[in-house]
């Protein structure tokens, strides 16, 4: 990989040189990875604002870019131990389409770093375990990444099936753990003081979907439908509550088995109750192609606003014509939105841009996906580089201190009392159909 200069000095006025590459430790490196990070200048105690320019963070390489993610003199002896973060993936099995993006930018991410020198001369080594989406697998995985491997921090598991099992056994080890899994439980600082969620909850995509039908379709009565699954019941349930307290009359709810073939009466009971959108909670896509399909036998113009399943490229060879797949719109986010002239936001598009000149392919992934796992090991590099050590309470004691982290997936914001780092402002929703390198395009109606 090629490597370029900083242009310019961090926004803190730091001169600190970046790390001398440093010999590679003998410890085994898992997948080839072995990994550095960016610092954050400290305004008060105990409140971290990172204020880093673009070109600091992303430049021309992997191995350029973690260069520019720390400044931090390099130490007279490095010390050998490997920082060794552990991986729940479901690499395999049904659940396995995130964790083909997430690694991508996993392996970035520790490439880079550990091609800059390491953590103040330490190197990254990741312990990958395929949990295979099975809440079981993954709790071995845990045990034995915790008692056996020895890990520092825990990236995962990457859904909450999985993570709803093992949290409460990393939170007994008081291992630091960072997870993008939605589900509201999994994050309490109380109970799990060490678990950090980098990925909106449930909640948040509520809150989201609920903004953009009343503030921007502006509409009034809506329908709201979900899968019988646990999932969808809980979400539909919230969804339905939610909007009542905001005002608006729900004229239907229902949740539907995803497998029921014909969604006709369902379609049918929405319309003649006159709803003006159709809210969706459910990640089967094949169900949702049963919706849109019908809305266009029915020659119904109705919205269809919700879960980002509704986005899947699997839609493509699941709907009758392209156009039934037109006016939905599936929860997005900003740094991974285009605009009308298919631009991203500026630091998403040098990403991009860096991202394949690293041989990084976005074209069967989503970005987000990506750049969520660059953001996992910079959070736990940058972790160890402040506080000086892999210990737990080190670790755990930095994040509480991040009141505001830019990462590449959008801004963070973490304290003793919220663990819930992704802020609601950085969700948008996105129009379902227009994928292009994982990103899409915004919906109708953000300026």
């Amino acid at each position: 990989m090629s490597s370029e200069g900083l242009d310019k000095p961090f926004a803190s006025g730091s001169n600190l040189d970046p790390p001398k590459p440093q010999p590679t430790s003998g410890g085994q490196q898992m997948n080839g990875r072995s990994a550095s990070k960016r610092r954050a200048p400290q305004e008060k105690e105990g409140v971290h604002h990172m204020a880093i320019s673009r070109r600091e963070i992303l430049l021309g390489s992997a191995g350029a870019l973690s260069a520019a993610s720390f400044s931090f003199p390099a130490p007279a002896i490095a010390q050998s131990e490997p920082i060794k973060i552990g991986c729940l993936a479901a690499i395999t099995g049904p659940s396995s389409a995130p964790t083909v993006g997430f690694n991508r930018g996993v392996n970035f991410a520790v490439d880079a770093i550990n091609g800059a020198g390491g953590v103040k001369g330490r190197k990254i080594e990741l312990v990958m375990r395929d949990t295979q989406g099975d809440p079981t697998k993954a709790v071995n995985a845990t045990q034995e990444l915790i008692s056996a491997a020895k890990v520092h921090a825990i990236w995962g598991p990457l859904n909450s099936g999985e993570a709803l099992a093992t949290t409460p056994i990393m939170a007994r080890a008081k291992m630091p753990d960072l997870h993008p899994c939605v589900v509201e439980s999994l994050i309490d600082p109380v109970k799990f003081p060490n678990a950090f969620r980098i990925a909106p909850s449930n909640s948040q995509w509520d809150d989201a979907v609920r903004n953009y039908c009343l503030k921007i379709l502006k509409v009034k009565k809506v329908a709201v439908i979900g899968d019988t699954t646990g999932y969808g019941v809980t979400a539909v349930g919230a969804s339905v509550a939610a909007f009542k307290k905001d005002g608006a009359e729900v004229v239907y709810q229902a949740n539907v088995d995803s497998t029921q073939p014909d969604m006709t009466p369902d379609m049918l009971r929405a319309k003649n109750a006159g709803a003006e959108a159709i809210v969706v909670w459910s990640v089967s896509t094949g169900m949702e192609a049963r919706m849109f399909n019908t809305r266009a036998t029915m020659n119904w113009d109705v919205p269809f606003v919700g879960h980002p399943s509704m986005a899947s490229g699997e839609l493509a060879s699941l709907v009758a014509k392209p156009e039934n797949w037109k006016k939905v719109y599936a929860i997005g986010y900003k740094s991974c939105s285009y605009d009308s002239a298919g631009k991203l936001p500026p630091k998403s598009e040098d990403l991009v841009t860096r991202l394949a000149k690293a041989n990084v392919a976005l074209n069967d992934t989503l970005l987000w996906w990506v750049a969520g796992g660059i953001d996992c090991i910079e959070l736990i590099a940058k972790a160890v580089q402040e506080s000086g050590s892999t210990d737990s309470a080190g670790i755990v004691k930095y994040w509480n201190t991040l009141s505001s982290y830019p990462g590449y997936f959008g801004n963070y914001r973490f304290s003793p009392t919220e663990h819930n780092g992704y802020l609601t402002d950085e969700i948008v929703m996105s129009e379902a159909s227009t994928a292009k390198n994982g990103t899409f395009a915004l919906a109708p109606g953000y300026t």
